[in-house]
């Protein structure tokens, strides 16, 4: 099971049996090619994702470099928004440090350390307002898909 599931399958308070893991040698994940908050823009796309945003934090705060912001229209595509961006992440050796929100799935909240990535329902993400809170952030032009 992956990093990824098992933080959230124990939010949920399912207790999954550990995957038996061998003794060999796992080889090293690939590094990324591209920054990773990009990385997690293209799994929110994969997963139609609403208005997807990145900000630029470094010049405003030290406790994040990014916040990848986006929405879904409903619970379960916020959950596989969620879902597929820690797995994306994970193929390149990135584990979140906390997930958050992901059983109520109205606002998921991954820390990745360097930069988090929040998910929201429409409510949740018009009542939080998170890009006027940090108005002072750089809004990161997210490149067109090669």
């Amino acid at each position: 099971m992956s990093h990824w599931k098992f933080q959230c399958t124990m939010e949920l308070g399912i207790f999954p049996i550990r995957e038996q893991r061998t003794s060999a040698a796992q080889p090293a994940a690939p590094p990324l090619t591209a920054p990773p908050w990009l990385t997690a823009v293209r799994a929110a796309e994969s997963k139609k994702a609403l208005d997807i945003r990145v900000l630029d934090l470094r010049d405003v705060t030290s406790f994040a470099d990014f916040f990848v912001i986006c929405s879904g229209s409903n619970a379960r595509q916020i959950q596989a928004i969620s879902e597929e961006i820690g797995l994306e992440l994970e193929k390149h050796g990135e584990y979140p440090v906390s997930v958050e929100g992901f059983a109520n799935a109205e606002w998921i909240l991954a820390d990745f350390g360097d930069y988090l990535i929040h998910v929201f329902s429409p409510k949740a993400r018009a009542f939080y307002e998170l890009e006027r809170l940090w108005r002072h952030a750089k809004v990161v032009e997210i490149p067109p898909e090669a």
